[in-house]
C-alpha cells in the first residue's frame, strides 16, 4: 500500500497492490479544518454590557482603549465598533435621562475627598461599571455626580444584613467572580465601608441575614 498526501490540495492518493498483482487506486478528499471565527473575548463583551447602562458608544470605546483592550482582529475600539458589538450581542444603547440630573458634578479627586475614598477606588469603580461617570468628550477627565444614591453606597459602619464577599460566596454557593458579576449587574446591593476593621465591600444577599454573622 502506498499513500501519497497532497496537503495543499487537501487530497490523498491511495495505491493498493494485491498478491495477485492487481492494483487499485483511490483518491480521497481530506477533511479541511475550519479556522475558528474571530470573536471578542467574553470579558470585554460583559464590560460593554455594564458600561452601556451609563455611557454612549464613544465613551465606551475610550474606556476600552485605556484598558488596552482590542477587537477580535487586534484593532483599537471606535464608537462604530462598539455599536456593532452591541447590536450583535443585543445590548441596549445608552439613553440619556430626559430630566436634568441632581447632584454636583466634580472631578475624581474632589469626589474622593467628598466620599472619603481613594481616587484609585473611584477609577476602578468607573472602569468596572459599578458607578457612572461623565466626560465632555472621550479622553477628557472623568467627572462624577455626587448624588444621594452614590453617597448611600459609602458608609461608616456595616449596615444590618450586609456580609463580606466571602460570606456571600458561602451563602449563595457561588464563586467570588459570580458575586462580583451580580454586584456589577445590579442584582446584589453593595456598600463600601470606609473605616475600621470592617473596611471594604459588604454585600446584601438576602433581606434578613442569620444572626450567625452579627458578631463576625
Amino acid at each position: 500500500m502506498i499513500l501519497t498526501v497532497d496537503r495543499a490540495e487537501h487530497k490523498a492518493h491511495l495505491t493498493l497492490r494485491w498478491r495477485g498483482g492487481q492494483i487499485n487506486e483511490v483518491d480521497v478528499d481530506l477533511w479541511r479544518s475550519r479556522q475558528a471565527p474571530n470573536r471578542t473575548d467574553e470579558d470585554t463583551i460583559d464590560l460593554i454590557r455594564r458600561l452601556a447602562r451609563h455611557y454612549n458608544d464613544a465613551t465606551i470605546a475610550g474606556i476600552l482603549n485605556r484598558q488596552e483592550r482590542r477587537t477580535s482582529t487586534g484593532l483599537r475600539f471606535t464608537a462604530n465598533r462598539v455599536n456593532s458589538l452591541r447590536q450583535h450581542w443585543d445590548i441596549p444603547r445608552f439613553e440619556p435621562p430626559t430630566e436634568s440630573l441632581e447632584g454636583d458634578l466634580v472631578n475624581i479627586r474632589e469626589a474622593a475627598k467628598i466620599l472619603d475614598l481613594s481616587p484609585s477606588t473611584l477609577h476602578r469603580w468607573l472602569n468596572e461599571g459599578i458607578i457612572a461617570g461623565e466626560q465632555l468628550t472621550p479622553g477628557a477627565p472623568w467627572r462624577i455626580r455626587i448624588t444621594d444614591e452614590l453617597r448611600a453606597q459609602v458608609v461608616e459602619d456595616v449596615p444590618e444584613g450586609f456580609v463580606t464577599v466571602f460570606q456571600a460566596m458561602k451563602i449563595l454557593s457561588v464563586s467570588r467572580q459570580t458575586v462580583w458579576q451580580r454586584v456589577k449587574q445590579g442584582e446584589l446591593q453593595a456598600v463600601h465601608v470606609r473605616r475600621g476593621k470592617r473596611k471594604g465591600l459588604r454585600i446584601k444577599v438576602i433581606d434578613q441575614q442569620p444572626a450567625l454573622f452579627d458578631n463576625i
